[in-house]
């Protein structure tokens, strides 16, 4: 390879310094041979640096003009077509546009009653008023001031008219239900399919979104009519990507919500296969959230995990056009569960609920095939029902009396309930209790609590209560067992009676009827029975008082009638309800020093007691025969009554007044009470004289 001789090569010099060859130059200028071997040209010797970088900067910006001034033509030549066009373009061929684009995604032909404008630049829009979409019935399904289409802006540079979106101002969409469930935008959602579907031809759906303002949802089928409104939602649906969205908000009951939907796989769900689906629901009233799966081939189907969250359960149902439920408690409520949706059911599994502070676990399961019926097993470890008890007055302000407020039994909002619920222990205002399981049951009006085993008082519980709705108000029902109870306690909190001492066993079997609490004990019809041993009867000291009154019959001792206690062995009653009168077939009271037999009535409305009994001093062998025996009665109300003994029979068993109480039989007032003195005072053997 030849190479180019030293003397050939471009001399360089920078600074005043040789960089090449052999030469040097003290002028401080960069130059360059004009041309080197092989005839290639270079910068001539003595062109400055500086002004060659200038020329370069000025052959940018030149450049860059030119493309600004080619990118202006460009938008100059486009609206300028674009404003060609909207005078090529007619309303009527707009309208039709539009009309064939939106039956190419519903199937469906709009009917414009209104006018037709059409804005070019800008907004690319096409506005058609007072628009209505019709069933195969003719019936209106959609109905809406204007409908605008927004246009694409290419396909206007050659005359085309296709929309990209379309919004839907103050619209009315009635979205109505048969008897199979079945919907009437039905078809709707089957040409959206066939347009959706992977081998279709994607240029027939031009737009896939569509924006609803100041909407109204008019949802109706045989048992429901439900009104959405103020709806502000965007719906799009794949153009290219799987996914449908829905956001937005409404407003339902006069409560703002809200919402956004989004759909995994659009075109799997609309054919009914699965598809994964997030809902979320936000309001004042309740939020709401759903992840999981859903299908509808054969059947709706819907799987996943929901979650709900309310401030106030009784503001969230009467939000939802519940009934007001009565007073008392439906505060702050959670819930979070597996869900399933399908065959007219949802069930709930894995349940982790609460309400007003109790936490329970469970399942439970929302019917909805005749009536709204919720059943459900639920386990709780505290259960507080204190906040529930200001629902139920059984007595009056004062303490006293029964209420008399009006006793009337609603169907709530339709829903029937069928709850089985076990506590490991029930809190009732001061009144514990242990290991509960009850059942609830809601038939419309109609409510019915059985008690399978309660660990209250120290014992047992069984039973059942029911309240019907009738005629008359409301017709109640109970049948209770109570097993090895504290009386005290139970009698106390019962029907506030602090009277007995001791375990035993109480039951009874009662119906009634009547508009209010006080009426009802008016009409109160059945039987009851209690019996005990190894007790006491408290407020007395029977034999106290029975051995003082031996000795002496008028030396008082009413005292004692109003203190201590009096053990007994062994406590029967026996006792027969009719119209709210307890009549006592029979009282025995055993024990070791004394016995007390003892019959009468107790009134129910009036709480009162009216008793008379005797009461026998036994001997230290066990014989009540021959011993003391004194006839008393028991009166006044059933949490404080009296005990009094019987006056003329202490009158008759003391040697000093039994004269008396003989003289007063059979004679005047005047003459037996003179008759009695002289008695006394030993006159009656002496010689008076002859009276004046």
């Amino acid at each position: 390879m030849l190479r180019p001789k030293p003397e050939n090569l471009p001399i360089v010099q920078y600074d005043g310094r040789q960089k090449s060859g052999h030469e040097s130059d003290t002028d401080g200028r960069h130059r360059v041979s004009s041309s080197l071997p092989g005839g290639v040209p270079v910068p001539c010797r003595g062109v400055p640096a500086r002004r060659h970088s200038e020329s370069v900067l000025v052959t940018t910006v030149m450049g860059f003009k030119r493309i600004g001034l080619a990118f202006a033509a460009l938008v100059v030549i486009g609206l300028g077509a674009i404003g060609v066009s909207s005078f090529l373009i007619s309303t009527d061929a707009a309208r039709e546009a539009v009309k064939a684009q939106i039956h190419a995604a519903t199937g469906l032909s709009p009917t414009i009653e209104g006018g037709v404008s059409v804005s070019l630049f800008p907004p690319d829009t096409v506005t058609l008023r007072d628009v209505a979409l019709e069933d195969a019935q003719n019936a209106p399904m959609l109905t809406a001031a204007s409908l605008v289409a927004h246009l694409r802006l290419l396909p206007l540079l050659t005359g085309r008219i296709e929309v990209a979106d379309i919004s839907l101002e103050r619209p009315r969409i009635a979205v109505r239900f048969d008897s199979d469930g079945r919907s009437n935008w039905a078809p709707l959602l089957k040409s959206l399919a066939s347009a959706l579907k992977p081998d279709a031809d994607r240029a027939a759906l031009s737009f896939s979104e569509i924006h609803i303002k100041d909407g109204t949802v008019q949802l109706t089928n045989a048992n429901l009519n439900e009104t959405i409104s103020q709806v502000d939602v965007s719906l799009a649906w794949p153009s290219i990507a799987k996914t449908f969205a829905a956001t937005g908000q409404f407003a339902w009951h006069k409560e703002p919500v809200e919402a956004s939907l989004t759909i995994g796989d659009f075109y799997a769900a609309l054919i009914g296969d699965p598809a994964g689906v997030k809902l979320r629901l936000n309001g004042k009233p309740l939020k709401v959230a759903f992840d999981g799966v859903m299908s509808n081939r054969p059947t709706l189907k819907i799987d996943g995990t929901l979650a709900a969250d309310a401030a106030s359960m009784r503001d969230t149902l009467e939000w939802m056009g519940t009934k007001p439920l009565p007073e008392g408690g439906f505060g702050r409520f959670t819930l979070k569960a597996q869900t399933n949706v399908g065959g007219g059911q949802m069930s709930l599994t894995g349940v982790d609920i609460a309400l007003d502070g109790n936490v329970a676990e469970g399942v439970l399961t929302f019917s909805t095939e005749q009536r709204r019926l919720l059943k459900g097993t639920l386990a709780v470890e505290g259960l507080d029902l204190t906040p529930y008890l200001s629902a139920f007055h059984l007595m009056a302000a004062n303490a006293r009396d029964w209420n008399q407020g009006p006793l009337a039994l609603e169907d709530v909002a339709g829903t029937d309930l069928d709850l089985r619920l076990s506590a490991a222990r029930v809190t009732v205002g001061a009144t514990n209790i242990g290991r509960t399981a009850i059942a609830v049951n809601v038939r419309g009006p109609d409510v019915t609590l059985t008690i399978g085993e309660s660990q209250a008082f120290g014992g047992m519980i069984t039973g059942s209560v029911a309240l019907a709705k009738a005629e008359e108000g409301a017709e109640f029902k109970s049948q209770m067992q109570f097993t090895n109870v504290d009386l005290e306690r139970c009698l106390g909190d019962l029907v506030g009676m602090h009277r007995i001492e001791g375990k035993g066993d109480l039951s009874f079997m009662v119906d009634g009827m009547g508009t209010s609490v006080d009426a009802l004990t008016r009409t109160l019809t059945g039987t009851a029975s209690l019996t005990s041993t190894d007790g006491a009867l408290l407020g007395f000291n029977a034999e106290q008082v029975l051995r003082r009154l031996e000795r002496r019959p008028l030396s008082g001792g009413a005292s004692d009638l109003r203190n201590g206690r009096t053990p007994y062995d062994r406590l029967n009653v026996a006792l027969k309800l009719t119209n709210g009168i307890a009549s006592i077939e029979d009282i025995r009271v055993e024990g070791a020093a004394v016995r007390l037999l003892l019959g009468g009535s107790a009134s129910i409305p009036t709480r009162d007691v009216d008793l008379a009994g005797t009461a026998q001093l036994v001997s230290s062998g066990g014989d009540a025969g021959g011993s003391f025996e004194l006839p008393f009665v028991v009166q006044g109300p059933w949490d404080d009554p009296i005990m009094l003994p019987d006056t003329q029979s202490l009158i008759s068993r003391s040697g000093a007044a039994a004269p008396l109480l003989n003289a007063v039989r059979g004679k005047s007032p005047a003459d037996a009470v003179r008759s009695a003195i002289e008695r006394l005072s030993g006159a009656a053997g002496q010689s008076a004289g002859p009276r004046q």
